[in-house]
């Protein structure tokens, strides 16, 4: 990940806090903060498929963040001092997490449709939509996923021995 080009290239990158299944993403947060790089997070808004990226300040500002009822790290609702990416100067590339991919770049999230709604509202920001990766097990990579028009396809899925 750290020698994709998107991802040298790129100065305001979102990334998710892995859940125990999916993709570590610890390593990534620290390299993006070592190479001078904005990193922002997600925050679910729950009863709802509205989602935030907000900055993080540093990789050590993860432990302060609450737990959800979904058991993921996020900023409490409260907080509204974090600069939100799509407020400012917008995202160069998101790293997406997924329970299933297809090589059409097809993506089976949790169902709630989070990014895909995070992704319409991107494309309407001056700078337009950023670079997508999704970042899978090989397991994940599927000959098809189910999709509706609102699901909007991933640039790029890395997985091992891709």
């Amino acid at each position: 990940v750290i020698d994709h080009p998107k991802y040298q290239e790129s100065k305001r990158i979102a990334i998710f806090l892995s859940m125990p299944d999916e993709v570590q993403t610890e390593e990534i947060i620290k390299d993006i903060f070592k190479q001078g790089k904005e990193c922002f997070i997600p925050r679910y808004k729950p009863q709802s498929n509205h989602m935030d990226m907000l900055k993080l300040s540093s990789a050590e500002d993860i432990s302060s963040l609450a737990l959800t009822s979904w058991n993921i790290l996020q900023p409490s609702d409260d907080d509204s001092a974090r600069e939100e990416a799509l407020a400012s100067g917008g995202l160069d590339l998101i790293f997406m997490p997924g329970l299933g991919f297809d090589k059409k770049g097809n993506r089976l999230g949790r169902g709630k449709g989070y990014y895909d709604t995070y992704l319409e509202r991107c494309m309407k920001h001056p700078r337009g939509k950023p670079y997508t990766i999704a970042l899978a097990f090989r397991e994940q990579i599927c000959e098809s996923v189910p999709v509706t028009e609102n699901d909007v396809p991933i640039d790029e899925i890395l997985y091992e021995d891709c």
